[in-house]
């Protein structure tokens, strides 16, 4: 039982809200009144998450002697010799297989981008995330392969939901948003310590973080505000108003800069979201302006 416990707190199921974005074929394609749309929506995040849980295992099992100098990451289960080594391998492997399966009953398309999606994060934790940028634009391709799944899941039942680019786009800055807030965080905290876990922050200045992060904040914004008033988003919900969403993006935005610049809380951004009641009213408020906006159903 503690070997089993071990393996399931490996698998960070408190990251898991990084699936949500599954449900965004379904938000924007207008489905959320159909029971067997938002029913696929969810199981597809939760192939998902049990992806995401089987690169977290194989990912600690790469980092683990990195890890095991870490001032937090050391607690976790491979690094601090709760879960051997050699189960984590046996375990992360079964749970690909099982994934993978479930994936590919789906749909085959769907299944094809969980396997990329795995392929994709193989590639990040060998070579992209010990080069500056490369490493956060790894992260941020993966949150792109999460919302173009999002679509895939629904194909059988609802095959004419498509994805605006504009909103793939979105996804792509907001990640560049977080995962430069994150490294700014690391690099304040974990390098004066003399601490080297992760290599990649040697690559990083101060100002280069500050930079990067302003530049994503304003590419979030303005792809979104593209997206609300873009031709081709007015004529498939039928309202200009989706414009009124804004506010809430740049409020929540605006929101996180001032937990990471004021209070030192970019390192960990997954627990933000569940911990902040702040930046959870303004998700909430985005998501009902939204569903009241677009509508439920076409």
């Amino acid at each position: 039982m503690p070997t089993l416990r071990a393996f399931l707190e490996n698998l960070r199921p408190r990251q898991w809200t990084k699936n949500l974005l599954l449900f965004a074929g379904v938000i924007f394609g207008q489905r959320l009144g159909e029971a067997g749309c938002v029913a696929r929506a969810a199981v597809g995040a939760l192939v998902f998450c049990l992806a995401s849980g089987a690169i977290y295992v194989f990912n600690d099992i790469a980092d683990r002697d990195l890890d095991a100098r870490h001032p937090y990451k050391k607690l976790r289960p491979i690094p601090s010799g709760r879960l051997p080594v050699a189960t984590a391998v046996r375990a992360g492997t079964a749970l690909v297989a099982v994934v993978l399966a479930a994936a590919f009953l789906l749909g085959p398309r769907f299944g094809m981008v969980v396997a990329v999606f795995f392929a994709w994060n193989w590639l990040y934790t060998q070579v992209l995330k010990g080069i500056p940028i490369l490493d956060v634009t790894g992260i941020g391709m993966s949150f792109v392969i999460r919302a173009v799944a999002g679509v895939l899941v629904l194909e059988p039942t609802c095959p004419d939901v498509t994805i605006s680019p504009w909103l793939l786009l979105c996804t792509l800055f907001l990640s560049f948003f977080l995962g430069f807030a994150k490294r700014r965080d690391e690099f304040l905290k974990i390098l004066p310590e003399g601490g080297d876990t992760r290599p990649v922050l040697r690559g990083y200045t101060e100002a280069m973080l500050n930079a990067l992060i302003g530049i994503s904040f304003g590419l979030t914004s303005m792809a979104y505000a593209l997206y609300t008033v873009w031709p081709d988003t007015v004529a498939h919900f039928g309202t200009r108003d989706l414009v009124y969403t804004l506010p809430f993006v740049l409020a929540g935005m605006g929101r996180y800069l001032y937990l990471v610049y004021h209070e030192g809380r970019g390192g960990r951004p997954h627990e933000i979201l569940l911990n902040d009641s702040v930046l959870q009213v303004i998700v909430l408020g985005w998501i009902i302006a939204a569903v009241r906006i677009i509508g439920a159903t076409p």
